[in-house]
This record gives C-alpha cells, structure tokens and sequence, in this order.
C-alpha cells in the first residue's frame, strides 16, 4: 500500500533565509508545531533522531536517514516504523526559487507499507493538518 500528502506554501523570503530558518534544528521547539525537534549530524546517509507529530498528540520518535540536504533547495530522510516494509516515510522538504524573491516550500511525504491502509485516514486528517501547521509556523518564523 502507498500513500503521499503534498502541502506547499509561499514565503515572502529567499530559498536562503528560508533555509537557515529550516535547518537551524535547536531551534525547531520553539516554533514548528509538528518537527518539534531534530538532532545528530545531518548529512546525506547519517542516521538522525526526529521527534514529531501534530499538535495535540503525543509526538513520535524516529531514527531516520538522511537522504538529501541540499542547501538552500532539499531535505530529505527515510524512516521506518519499527523494520522496513511495516511503515515506511520518505519525508521531503524542497525550496523552489520564484522570479519574485520568494520562495516556494514544498512539504511532502511519500508513505508505504503494510500498516498504511490503516494509518490512511489518521494521514488524511491529523497528518495533513500537522505539514500545514508547520507551513504556517515556517512562513511566519521567516517573514516575522
């Protein structure tokens, strides 16, 4: 079973300032409601700890692999729920230049496995909400 949710935003910013704010991890707790927190050395094909879930659920701790870190244009990782095959969540974070100076923040993921038939709505729903929250919380750390 496969699933992805797609949630971008724009932002008043360069890919830049919208990176910096992105990828400054010890600060993540104090403003994104769903990432709450990220931690180890993020370069492409180490393994880091990612806490996170929607607000008003206990958040959920992960151990994933970088796939990308592309600066100022893509952050990406790979995590399993348990063993490969059960959950499995590519998480992608993507800066897209505009002609204006702004930047579009493309947030998705890409979820498959055995589990995710029953996990479809709880995605639908809570998931979705939690990327759109920290859309919303990324555009007004960085125009703020």
């Amino acid at each position: 079973m496969k699933k992805e949710i797609n949630t971008q935003i724009r932002i008043n910013a360069s890919p830049e300032k919208v990176w910096q704010v992105l990828t400054d991890f010890e600060n993540h707790g104090k403003w994104n409601p769903f990432v709450r927190s990220i931690a180890g050395d993020v370069k492409q094909g180490n393994r880091i700890k990612v806490v996170l879930g929607p607000q008003g659920s206990k958040p959920m701790t992960f151990k994933p692999i970088v796939l990308a870190f592309d600066q100022n244009r893509e952050f990406r990782w790979l995590g399993h729920l348990m063993f490969p095959g059960i959950f499995d969540g590519e998480h992608i974070f993507q800066l897209l230049a505009n002609e204006d100076g702004s930047t579009t923040f493309i947030h998705s993921e890409k979820f498959k496995g055995i589990l995710v038939g029953l996990m479809a709505q709880k995605l639908d729903t809570e998931i979705r909400a939690g990327f759109e929250d920290m859309n919303r919380a990324l555009k007004k750390k960085v125009e703020g």
